[in-house]
């Protein structure tokens, strides 16, 4: 079965061309240690890690809709109304899931597939994400500015510009102190091949739960300074990381734990 489509060009359907949004802001990078390129497009946003792309859409129906039919349609476009290629992620090549209760993250099963997504949005202008099974458009990004972002994520993900991006880890040996009566020493590590959604290992005084990370934890709304991932605990424990010049904190319940290793 074919997934991947690069041709010289094609007219676009009406019901596609009705969709065009401006990007509300450019593209956007994100350095060590959780390398991420993202847009944001009216109330949408698109991120791009080192092994996967998570996409906040308009509404959480959409979200659910693209996770109920397990697929995803990218259509990469040179202008408004010439479509460039297209990539059909569905159960055969992607594992297609909600995380952080709204965005779709998309993790490819082959390298191949997602070098091919990442050179498409680099070299085109416009990124529509349609419904797999017809010409609903879910969001449209400009895709101006996106080679630089892309470059640099490839960069900081260890690959280069021809390869393919290899996940994210976390620093080791961080351990962050702090807390009111009870005195906690928390420290994290981000799971280079996880088996499933917990991707993420949560150390607290000695005792370890399973963590999924969150990068867009604050969807669509601006990030605080500083702010690099949560890690949403398997007991809905919640951990936000945060990293700012040379300045490492975590915030946990009402307390903030500093680096002190």
């Amino acid at each position: 079965m074919l997934f991947r489509r690069e041709f010289a060009g094609s007219a676009l359907t009406a019901a596609l061309l009705s969709v065009w949004i401006p990007a509300f802001a450019g593209w956007g990078f994100n350095g060590a240690p959780f390398p991420n390129a993202f847009i944001q497009s009216g109330d949408m946003t698109l991120e791009l890690a080192c092994d996967r792309m998570r996409f906040a859409p308009a509404g959480y129906e959409d979200a659910r809709d693209i996770e109920r039919k397990q697929g995803l349609s990218m259509r990469f476009q040179k202008d408004e109304a010439i479509e460039a290629g297209a990539f059909q992620a569905g159960r055969d090549n992607a594992d297609i899931r909600i995380v952080d209760n709204f965005p779709v993250e998309i993790v490819f099963h082959e390298k191949a597939d997602y070098d091919f997504v990442l050179d498409q949005i680099d070299k085109n202008a416009v990124l529509n994400l349609a419904m797999i099974d017809g010409d609903i458009s879910y969001g449209i990004f400009d895709l101006e500015g996106s080679g630089a972002a892309i470059a640099s994520l490839r960069a900081a993900c260890g690959r280069g510009a021809a390869g393919t991006p290899a996940p994210a880890e976390a620093p080791e040996g961080v351990i962050y102190c702090g807390g009111g009566e009870i005195k906690r020493q928390i420290e994290f590590r981000i799971l280079e091949k996880p088996a499933d959604k917990w991707d993420a290992r949560v150390t607290i005084n000695g005792q370890t739960i399973r963590a999924m990370t969150a990068y867009s934890y604050f969807g669509n709304s601006e990030s605080p300074p500083g702010f690099v991932v949560a890690l949403l605990g398997e007991d809905r424990s919640e951990f936000l990381v945060f990293k700012d010049g040379n300045e490492d904190w975590l915030e946990f319940g009402d307390y903030s734990y500093r680096k002190c290793n």
